[in-house]
């Protein structure tokens, strides 16, 4: 670190045409200036600068290094510049994960309509239920369900949404009167793969639909029946009549001519969802605006 503020030393005092004007622009004292000098070359064992009280010049070791001086000098402020035009323009490389449910419908649209008109950003998405390590994969953003116990990351929740129990209207009919006297045993369910053997949900009843008959709650399980790695897979059999099982429901919003709900007077729980990143200080900029692009998407 030492060498560095030398070599700055030396390039201003050049530079500028004396000790006392170096000292002024970099806001130090003198004696500082020249103390710098005299261990600058001391340091390098070679005369840099020949002064008298009239003027300064430079040997030939002094022209060489003070031209070095310069191009250390232009880099540095370069990159300070570099630094902060990433605060204020997104760009270069943003690498994000996000649970399979959540990449195709709701990350990879919020972060069109965010980057679309910065053609200086690149994204590295990476659709996986699994909890990766941020630090060691490289990875800008991570977006969870559920809260993270990892305490050296920065979470945040930016929203919820809730999973809904449906079906095809076809299967949804046959399993009424099942669902009715409780036989869950005759219902095939579609689970996906991060749900267990047996499968609990609990319902609440709707606001605004309550009635004598309605109670406030209701409670069903089921057993695994077919299970699928990802959620198109999932999503399709649920459409072609192989049993019931959950989607989030803003995608089954968008597959209602499809999909019916088996409890439409009852919803699950709301499930909150999280962005987590490892940024300790300044959060790059276009970290800020994906993860502001998703809660907003997600809200």
């Amino acid at each position: 670190m030492s060498k560095l503020k030398q070599m700055t030393v030396f390039m201003y005092v050049v530079k500028l045409g004396s000790i006392t004007k170096a000292a002024e622009k970099l806001d130090v004292s003198k004696s500082v200036v020249s103390q710098h000098l005299k261990q600058l070359e001391s340091e390098l064992a070679v005369t840099l600068l020949k002064r008298t009280t009239r003027k300064q010049s430079l040997t030939t070791a002094g022209e060489h290094f003070y031209q070095q001086c310069c191009t250390m000098h232009e880099l540095a402020e370069q990159a300070w510049q570099d630094a902060q035009q990433l605060q204020v323009s997104p760009q270069g490389l943003i690498k994000i994960t996000a649970p399979h449910a959540l990449m195709d419908h709701l990350v990879l649209p919020a972060l069109h309509e965010v980057f679309h008109a910065y053609p200086d950003v690149e994204l590295e998405l990476i659709s996986h239920d699994g909890r990766s390590d941020l630090m060691q994969e490289g990875i800008d953003i991570a977006i969870r369900v559920g809260e993270s116990k990892i305490s050296n990351l920065k979470q945040k929740r930016i929203g919820d949404f809730r999973d809904v129990l449906c079906g095809s209207l076809q299967t949804v009919k046959a399993c009424e009167r099942d669902i009715e006297i409780l036989k869950m045993d005759n219902i095939r369910y579609v689970a996906n793969h991060w749900q267990e053997k047996s499968i609990h949900h609990t319902f609440t009843h709707k606001k605004g639909s309550l009635n004598k008959a309605c109670t406030q709650s209701c409670e069903l399980s089921f057993k695994t029946h077919h299970k699928a790695n990802t959620l198109p897979t999932c999503l399709s059999m649920l459409e072609q009549g192989f049993g019931v099982g959950i989607i989030p429901d803003f995608i089954f919003a968008k597959h209602t001519h499809a999909l019916t709900e088996l409890l439409p007077d009852y919803q699950l729980n709301k499930v909150n969802v999280y962005a987590l990143h490892s940024y300790q200080a300044a959060v790059p900029i276009g970290v800020t605006m994906a993860i502001a692009a998703i809660a907003k998407r997600l809200g």
